[in-house]
């Protein structure tokens, strides 16, 4: 079976014996975040899309409230999203130069795949609250992403003020308990810059301590 390219590779042939927690890593660490101005055409398929949103569905999901939708922002529609970021900004900087407004006008038509990530604070059980829903929509969000990047193509996640404006939920038809979260970007990288270095396990790993004193910042090892 052939496996997709990941960024910056050559196609991988997973065989027999293949580590699948190995091109498991593999694919994680090559996700990076492609800035949406450098993100251009082909973006993916009708099938390679619907790949990418079964991904999302593989997230974790207490209650199965679904507490998280997407809403697709096609090219036919892009002018009327760059009149809500133009027209957000004007609400926040009365001052705002032309220039300004062109250029926040002109981030909507970023990327050949773009959608809004919706996350749902009311609905369902009433006793799972916001952050589980926020967590399990952050899960559905990272899984599409590494599904992008199984594929060969770059993404990145963008939010702003803009998302917090009336024009903006207007829209987008947001009820009252959701919540605009961020945007998400998909397309073939353009350019790309040297990968980041990563933070190691022990910068965010620690130990809760057996006794009452205060827990130790400094983890054990557990690998």
């Amino acid at each position: 079976m052939n496996l997709p390219a990941f960024p910056g590779q050559t196609p991988a042939v997973a065989t027999a014996d293949a580590d699948p927690a190995q091109l498991a890593a593999a694919l994680m660490q090559s996700r990076q975040t492609i800035l949406p101005k450098r993100l251009v055409a082909p973006g993916p398929d009708a099938k390679q899309l619907d790949m990418i949103f079964s991904a999302a569905a593989t997230a974790p999901d207490h209650g199965q409230l679904l507490p998280w939708r997407f809403v697709l922002v096609p090219q036919a529609a892009r002018a009327r999203l760059a009149a809500v970021f133009g027209a957000a900004l004007v609400e926040r900087d009365a001052q705002a130069t032309p220039e300004q407004i062109a250029q926040a006008r002109e981030k909507a038509h970023r990327a050949p795949l773009l959608m809004l990530v919706v996350v749902d604070g009311e609905c369902g059980d009433a006793g799972i609250d916001l952050a589980e829903r926020l967590v399990s929509a952050g899960c559905a969000v990272q899984n599409m992403l590494l599904m992008a990047t199984a594929l060969g193509y770059g993404s990145s996640l963008t939010s702003g003020k803009a998302l917090k404006s009336s024009g903006l939920r207007q829209l987008f038809g947001l009820a009252g308990g959701e919540h605009a979260l961020c945007f998400v970007s998909v397309g073939t990288a353009q350019s790309r810059k040297p990968a980041r270095l990563r933070p190691v396990p022990a910068d965010f790993v620690s130990s809760l301590s057996t006794d009452d004193a205060a827990p130790e910042r400094e983890p054990a090892d557990p690998f």
